[in-house]
This record gives C-alpha cells, structure tokens and sequence, in this order.
C-alpha cells in the first residue's frame, strides 16, 4: 500500500506534502503525491494550469492516473519543473489535470487510491488559502486549492487537511488564519527536510523555502519576490495544523460553490461570482505584457554580478530584511541560470555564512 497525498495548489505544495509525509509517516515509506502543473509565468509562460495533453512520455498505470517521471517532458511552448521535481523527491508524483473540474479531478484522485491500495487521503495546503473565505484583500491564489477540496470530499475517501506553515504564502495573514485553524497538530523537524532542502537550489517554490528554513530552526524576517509585505520566520512559522475534510469544506464558499463542477472554464466563472476574481484571468494579462524573447545575451562578468548583488544586499538590510529567497535575488537582479550559478557558488564559497539553506543571510556589514 502507498500512502495518498494530494498537494493543493501544486508547485511548492508538492514539496511540502513530501515533508509532511516524512514528519507523519517517516521518509522511506512508499507513498504518491498528486499535484498541478501550474507554475509561474517565469517557468511556464503559459496562463493556466498544464493538463495530461500537455506532456510527452508521462507514466499511465491505471485509467485516470497519469504519473511524471523524470523522463516527462512538457509540450512546447509549455514549461514544467514537475519531471525534474519527481527525479527530486522520494514520494512517486501524479498529475492532476483540473481541465475537467471538480468531476475529473475526483476520477483520477479515485483511480490513484485504487493504484495505492488506499481509503485514506491526506490533502496538504502551504499557507492557508485552502481555506479562504474568498473576501480577503491579499488573496491571490485559491482555485487550485478549493478544486481539490472539492473533489478530495467528492470521493468519499476519508480526507485529512494539512495546512503547514500558515501565512508563509504571504496570502491570508497568519492573524487571520489561526481562529479557523485551530491549535497546531505538529511541528516540523529538521530531519523532516533533509530530503527536500536540496530541491531548492533550483526550484522557485518561495513558500516552500521558508517553511524548510523555519523548520531548520532560521529566525527573522525574510524577504520575498512580488509579495506586499516581508515575512517574519518565527516559533510558530513551522507549525502544521489539522483538520477534517468537513470542516475544511466549511471554512470554504469556493470549494462549496464547486461541487460537481464539469470543466475549469466553469471553475473560473464560479471564482469570479465567489471571490470576485480568477486567477487564470490574471495571469493571461500578466502574459500578455511579457516581453517578447530575445536572444540570450553573454553572461556578465561574476565581478559585476557580485557587485550588483552587495550594493542589493546593502539596500534590503535598510529596509529591515534579514534573510531573501534565491527567487527574489535571480529575478530582482535579472540573472541568467549561469550568473545565477555563479553568483551562488561564490557567495557560498567567499562567504558561507550567508547561506542558510534554502534561504540567503543578508550580511551585515
């Protein structure tokens, strides 16, 4: 039997479903983790989630089920860090395809219990949104979550929400968050995150990030990419609170409203008439502001890069910041792969004690 676990809203969520897994079962027990393909326009410059006709060469043990392997490829001009993500994680990875809605989603969540063997599900949320009212001012992101809510308690397998590290999405504030969740169910050790933390040297994932930090014991306030505020990483911040699916599908008008759900075009109309908006809305008019592709320019010289890189340094610590993403630092600077590279290996060689995987310690001097 292999343990079922459903990642929310994809993209980081994986990954924390993976940590969650090792703090709840140990790391060596087989398990599968189901998520979206739905990344940031910087990785995918696709609006919208990627459904199963969006890849090559993905795994189909079972009708319904479709798995990633590192051998999948997403289709031109689509892009996906999720096969190189499976050759990354211990638990397999399934992916959902919400194109369907609530009606698909709940086929392949059935078929995948069937392939593990399982009637248990444990649905992992990083952040909270699962259970957004809709109304927040800060929300950005919650179809992903609420369509797996919804189709999670469509099955009738017996659902367990995990929401680990509340307010590290920099969407609901933690302050909002808490009446509605509850007393925390665990924490977050360090042994939980020896298995992911290496993931991040490559993967964006912000929320992610932090919630490993936290749980690695780093303290202070971190900065991140395109969020209206910084976050502070605190004794609380590697926290994962439990709830029943029930409860969870309470606490949500957007998962309710999308019960039977047929298709994702009716999902977003059903987001507009709830929370006021969709996000896939709004990243097809970020998409379509994005600059045409140029062609690659030279790498800069690592002298130049560092420079950039301390006189940024210098301007975050004023602002009161104590620690940032290496997603905040690639795309703030506009670094290419390489000047990233070596932008990295030089901070941690020159100066090791500013990486506090997976986050980077602004110096202090």
């Amino acid at each position: 039997m292999k343990r079922l676990l459903i990642a929310a809203g994809g993209g980081g969520d994986a990954i924390t479903a993976a940590m969650v897994h090792a703090a709840l079962h140990g790391p060596h027990t087989p398990a599968l983790v189901l998520t979206y393909a739905w990344e940031r326009l910087v990785v995918d410059p696709v609006p919208g989630p990627r459904g199963i006709a969006d890849f090559t060469a993905l795994d189909r043990p079972a009708p319904h089920l479709a798995l990633v392997t590192p051998r999948t490829a997403p289709r031109a001009p689509a892009g996906s860090l999720l096969p190189r993500l499976a050759g990354g994680l211990r638990p397999a990875l399934g992916l959902l395809d919400p194109y369907e809605g609530v009606v698909g989603l709940t086929r392949q969540i059935e078929a995948a219990a069937r392939w593990c063997g399982t009637d248990r599900i444990d649905l992992v949320d990083v952040g909270g949104d699962i259970v957004a009212r809709g109304d927040e001012p800060t929300l950005r992101s919650p179809l992903g979550d609420a369509l797996a809510l919804a189709a999670c308690a469509a099955t009738g397998l017996s659902t367990t929400v995990y929401v680990a590290g509340p307010g590290l999405d920099n969407e609901v504030p933690r302050a909002v968050l808490a009446p509605r969740l509850g007393d925390p169910a665990f924490a977050l050790a360090p042994e939980d995150t020896d298995d992911v933390t290496p993931v991040f040297d490559w993967h964006p994932s912000e929320a992610g990030a932090m919630l490993v930090a936290a749980a690695r014991g780093v303290r202070g306030v971190c900065g991140t990419r395109d969020a209206p505020a910084p976050v502070v990483l605190d004794d609380s911040s590697h926290l994962v609170h439990r709830l029943a699916c029930e409860d969870a599908l309470r606490l949500s008008p957007l998962a309710r409203a999308l019960a039977l759900c047929p298709s994702l075009e009716a999902a977003e109309k059903v987001s507009h008439a709830v929370c006021g908006f969709s996000e896939i809305a709004r990243e097809r008019q970020r998409a379509a502001l994005l600059p045409a592709p140029s062609a690659p320019r030279p790498p800069a010289e690592p002298e130049a890069v560092l420079d950039r890189y301390l006189a940024f340094e210098r301007a975050r610590r004023a602002e009161g910041l104590a620690y940032v993403t290496t997603r905040r630092i690639t795309e703030e600077l506009a670094l290419t792969p390489v000047e990233a590279d070596a932008l990295h290996r030089s901070l941690t060689t020159g100066s090791p004690a500013r990486r506090v995987a997976p986050l980077w310690q602004l110096a202090t001097a």
